[in-house]
């Protein structure tokens, strides 16, 4: 069934979800085929639709690779005639009698899986090309070839409608297919962020705005794009004209106002996860880390948003990459919860998700932490 969105009128298929429920829904649908499969039984392909730049292809060519899958790639909408998917024709002798056959092309895998291949942009390649997949998605083979055993289909779209330059699928298309649509989960992109060591300002400014990414020319491809390129640069407001430079060259203009906003107020010089963690004793904590915090966050009206920023990379780097934390490390934790000026619920949040991991759940068994978490202090 589709849905439209209302402030855009994109049509989309399937259930809205983050990168981490792609990657759940693709392993069940595949554990699924693979029963299929040894069963004779017909297995499903996937359409991830969503908007350019949101990471359907890196997530599925990550999957693929974290997973020992083997990987195939194409993007139809560079076919320019039904010989670069069936293959070009040939004639040949068969018992004395001439006949056509079709060379496979090169793209083609000849290996047994398991393996995906991936359809890429498909509703951007030509009518004819599409309705060429058709027998494809349904029976993982075209007139002249067959995928090999254990292989999987999964093809990316962007929506139906608005500036969309896309083939609009049919009805007899898109039920030969399982559909799924990805979405921006602000929470989802810094952990992955996080944990790919994209440079952490660009982490909290995205955790401060995350409206910025608007759909348009500032998606999380193009906010990596300037963050790899400001990596090198210590100083952004010192190199402020270059920082603007880098920006218009690839992000919106309300995105490159909202970004030399953050760095003059130098929000992009938020105390980082290794400063919290790694103070020496109660007495720096209270120096280094408390009242810098505090000098930020404690004002008139509170920036609640700054803290849950801070906190946020505070449970990321140590949630994501798993680390062993050393005792002293824990004890700068166990005081970063009970800094006064944090409500609650951000701390019970926090504590939620540390209890969650073996390095750093005993900070659950802290008496005046679960006191707090009670409202007993």
């Amino acid at each position: 069934m589709s849905n439209k969105n209302k402030n855009s009128n994109l049509i989309y298929y399937g259930t809205k979800i983050n990168t981490p429920e792609l990657e759940q829904f693709i392993t069940h649908v595949i554990e699924t085929n693979q029963i299929l499969e040894k069963n004779n039984l017909r297995k499903n392909a996937v359409c991830i639709w969503g908007e350019h730049g949101i990471g359907k292809t890196q997530t599925i060519e990550k999957f693929a690779q974290e997973n020992n899958f083997k990987f195939a790639y194409i993007a139809p909408a560079q076919f320019e005639e039904m010989g670069d998917l069936l293959g070009m024709p040939q004639i040949q002798n068969e018992n004395n009698n001439k006949v056509t056959a079709f060379v496979t092309p090169e793209w083609v895998p000849r290996e047994e899986g398991p393996g995906i291949l991936l359809i890429d942009d498909a509703n951007r390649a030509d009518d004819r090309i599409l309705r060429g997949i058709m027998q494809l998605l349904q029976n993982y083979e075209l007139v002249s070839w067959s995928l090999p055993k254990k292989w999987h289909i999964i093809l990316t779209a962007n929506p139906d409608g608005g500036d969309y330059s896309v083939t609009p699928m049919d009805f007899a298309m898109l039920t030969r297919m399982l559909h799924i649509t990805l979405t921006f989960d602000v929470k989802a992109w810094a952990k992955w962020a996080e944990n790919n060591d994209i440079d952490a300002r660009g982490i909290n400014f995205v955790l401060s705005y995350p409206e910025i990414i608007t759909g348009e020319r500032t998606t999380p491809r193009t906010l990596v794009q300037f963050l790899d390129n400001i990596k090198r640069i210590s100083d952004l407001k010192k190199e402020l004209p270059l920082v603007k430079m880098l920006a218009d060259a690839c992000l919106d203009s309300n995105t490159v106002a909202a970004f030399i906003a953050f760095v003059n107020q130098d929000l992009s010089k938020l105390i980082s996860p290794e400063e919290i963690l790694n103070t020496k004793d109660k007495k720096e904590f209270e120096t280094n880390v408390y009242e810098k915090i505090k000098k930020v966050v404690d004002k008139e009206t509170k920036r609640l948003d700054i803290l849950s920023v801070i906190c946020t990379r505070l449970s990321n780097y140590v949630t994501v990459k798993n680390r062993k934390l050393k005792k002293n490390e824990l004890e700068n934790l166990k005081l970063f919860l009970l800094m006064d000026f944090m409500p609650n619920d951000m701390r019970l949040i926090m504590a939620q998700e540390f209890s969650a991991h073996q390095n750093t759940k005993e900070i659950m068994s802290d008496i005046n932490i679960g006191k707090l978490l009670l409202g007993k202090m």
